[in-house]
């Protein structure tokens, strides 16, 4: 236990992206050899983001050691902290682009090929024209699959690229034997077949597959470069004899003072020493409202000053930043493990050995029991078994069914960039919805206006107008907004005063107006009529925002804003509830707010001026609970709790990093398409066992046929090129079944 301790003292946590790995077996293989190295105390690998995160003991091993460790496997581990993300991104860019160049390159190739070997099967130098042709495709465009194969031998391993390296390895070796020693099969009184159709067939198909799987993953990782870019490269340094100097920002230290002037992103967190503005805090709050900053106010980086200019005490710098943290805990969420493995690779791990297993007891039963040709029938149908299993069928089962699903989607409104997010997705017991720009529009306006009486309407409405087009405030931009299309035309102000935070004052034709909040019109001794006090407070209980507008001292005008509930949420949030499914709200907002959002649109469940860190606390608290959960927001608030939920959904208008971040997005402000992405799902996922269910079926009728279990009953043997034939309609069907999804009605 000590030396536990003590291991744990000097532990270090870092994250490395990993190179050229091709499939989720590769990750397998990676992440139990850094586990078994020296020093570590534990590590994780990511298939899908390319990435390990490495828990070690500093004073036993390093990043050194770790990648020398992962290259004695054949991969490679980027070490340097300086542009690994860039590094991994090329690497990523320049594999996708090998796959689409070898599939493109083997299908060229294999046309004529197929056209040979079905049509003109008699040509006289048909078999030597199709041996020059499938042997780029198997054995250069292939070359990774025999690769693969070979890495996951070492270890005592197979996966699909074993099987897809041995059926069209013996299958091309056998072809080109028949084609040079044709009078060995001729002398056995047997006629030689070639089957180099279907080893280039079966690389095209498999290379296909997955080309289609590094489309779906190759624009997962721009989310924290984004999260990043929120942060200035410079910042303005107030030196000792109050000179400004523009400085990089890893050169601010704790205690400086920085300038920020209007429009400019906050550089680190810290607290204001002088001046006042309005900063937009929605990365943090999810809230569209700036709020106030005066001295004394704490600043976060990453924020944006909106009008006015003021210095602040920088506090905390670097990873210690608010911001520094939120991209740490998304790159931790994105890099852990996905809550469900890939089917198909669950299913090949107990399919190839088995196939083999078969193709090798078929071999010695006909050495054993067989006839005069023995060798003959063994070599044959042993090659049969291996091209009829051929994992074709189980290679599509999902790519087509995730390709057209994920096509389904974009009809319907809903970009789908992750298939692992597709096939978990049916399982979604519960989902939690950020209120503001989710629930609700995200803008605030003015839900209601007020007139004590209906004298100088149009006077009184174009000095509002006037007073809240010099405002500062945010609430005035709504009360602006209001008055857009109307005829309401702005009146020149004599005097105008500002109350910071609570409204304006001002004086037009030598009378006084007043606009602000109930607190200062009480503070001001302004006139309030009964009819208009019990308005403002009916008004307060439904949670809306109040701006009293006067003149000489009596009340004229009261304004409700309020952020206005999307046309279709309560019904999209009732259909979920119909599907069996628990919704939830989460807002940085207040209690009486959110109270009053949940009760218009039929939720019981709802929590109230939560951080970023809580939302995503918790969805793991449900996630604890056995639910499978899905998050759904708009903001860069909310990119930390995307990350953790099993299943993210953006809101195509909100930010770039919520929709970075998250697996879905909604291309529309109707929340009916969650329900509609969830049935999308569960098609997609039934499709997906049809297609498996068929393959083995499949497999299970054909292997033993292949073998020769039908010959001691009727003689009969399944020619190789009807076997061939059957493994290329297994794929057919595969794809047909798929393509019914396209026509099903979500």
């Amino acid at each position: 236990m000590k030396q536990k301790d003590s291991l744990n003292l000097t532990s270090v946590r870092k994250t490395f992206p990993v190179l050229e790995m091709t499939c989720a077996a590769c990750a397998v293989s990676v992440e139990s050899m850094l586990k078994s190295s020296e020093g570590v105390l534990n590590a994780g690998v990511n298939f899908a983001n390319q990435d390990a995160w490495v828990e070690y003991n500093a004073q036993i091993t390093g990043p050194e050691k770790l990648q020398a460790v992962v290259r004695s496997i054949g991969y490679d581990m980027v070490i340097t902290e300086e542009n690994k993300n860039e590094l991994k991104e090329a690497a990523r860019i320049q594999h996708y682009e090998s796959i689409k160049k070898r599939t493109i390159w083997s299908s060229i190739l294999s046309l004529p090929i197929v056209i040979l070997g079905m049509f003109f099967m008699d040509l006289t130098w048909g078999n030597y024209i199709m041996l020059l042709l499938s042997a780029p495709v198997v054995f250069y465009f292939g070359k990774n699959f025999f690769i693969n194969a070979w890495k996951q031998a070492k270890h005592g391993k197979a996966n699909m690229d074993t099987l897809v390296a041995l059926s069209t390895g013996i299958a091309w070796l056998f072809s080109a034997f028949n084609t040079f020693f044709a009078d060995f099969w001729h002398e056995r009184g047997t006629h030689p077949h070639v089957y180099f159709e279907a080893a280039a067939v079966i690389i095209v198909f498999i290379s296909l597959g997955k080309l289609l799987e590094e489309k779906a993953k190759s624009n997962t990782s721009s989310a924290i470069k984004k999260l990043i870019g929120l942060q200035p490269q410079t910042v303005t340094l107030v030196t000792e004899n109050d000179q400004l100097k523009e400085v990089a920002i890893a050169a601010v230290q704790k205690g400086n003072i920085l300038l920020v002037k209007p429009g400019e992103k906050i550089p680190v967190d810290g607290i204001i020493t002088s001046g006042s503005s309005y900063v937009d805090e929605s990365m943090i709050t999810g809230e569209p409202v700036p709020v106030e900053k005066v001295a004394g106010k704490n600043v976060y980086a990453g924020t944006i000053n909106q009008k006015g200019s003021f210095r602040f005490t920088a506090e905390k710098i670097g990873s210690e930043t608010f911001l520094a943290q939120i991209i740490k805990m998304v790159e931790q969420a994105q890099g852990s493990k996905a809550p469900v493995q890939k089917l198909v690779d669950k299913i090949a791990g107990i399919f190839v050995p088995i196939v083999i297993g078969i193709a090798i007891l078929t071999f010695i039963c006909w050495m054993i029991w067989g006839n005069e040709n023995a060798f003959t029938y063994a070599l044959m149908n042993a090659v049969t078994v291996l091209v009829i299993a051929c994992p074709c069928a189980l290679g599509l089962a999902t790519p087509t069914a995730i390709m057209v699903g994920i096509g389904k989607g974009a009809e319907n409104n809903i970009l789908i960039k992750d298939a692992e997010s597709l096939e978990l997705a049916h399982n979604i017991t519960a989902v939690v919805l950020d209120k503001t720009g989710t629930i609700t529009e995200g803008k605030p306006s003015v839900s209601d206006v007020i007139f004590r009486d209906e004298h100088d309407m149009t006077e009184l409405q174009s000095v509002l107008l006037s007073i809240e087009l010099q405002s500062e405030h945010p609430l005035a931009e709504a009360v602006v907004r209001h008055f857009e299309n109307t005829s309401i035309q702005a009146v020149p102000l004599h005097k105008i005063e500002s109350v910071t935070g609570k409204g304006v004052l001002a004086n037009y034709n030598e009378q006084e107006y007043a606009v602000g909040s109930p607190s200062m019109m009480k503070e001001n001794n302004i006139t309030l009529d009964q009819s208009l006090e019990n308005r403002i407070q009916e008004l307060q209980e439904q949670a809306k925002t109040v701006i009293i507008f006067s003149k000489n001292g009596v009340a004229r005008i009261v304004l409700a804003i309020t952020d206005t509930i999307k046309e279709k949420s309560a019904v999209a949030i009732d259909r979920l509830h119909k599907m069996g499914i628990e919704v939830y709200m989460l807002t940085g907002d207040n209690q009486q707010t959110a109270k009053a959002i949940a009760e218009q649109v039929g939720l019981k469940t709802f929590k109230a001026e939560v951080m970023p860190a809580e939302k995503a606390a918790y969805i793991e608290q449900l996630q604890k609970g056995g639910k499978i959960v899905a998050m759904v927001g708009d903001g860069i608030n909310d990119s930390h709790a995307l990350a953790t939920a099993d299943v993210s959904i953006a809101m195509g208008k909100g930010s770039d990093i919520a929709m970075d971040v998250a697996k879905m997005t909604l291309i529309t402000s109707d929340l009916n398409s969650i329900p509609k992405a969830i049935n999308l799902s569960k098609k997609t996922v039934a499709t997906i066992k049809q297609n498996l269910f068929w393959a083995f079926i499949y497999n299970i009728i054909g292997i033993p046929i292949a073998a020769g279990i039908l010959f001691s009953v009727n003689g009969f043997l399944l020619n190789p090129m009807i076997a061939g034939a059957a493994m290329a309609l297994s794929s057919v069907s595969v794809v047909g079944n798929s393509l019914r999804l396209k026509f099903s009605s979500i």
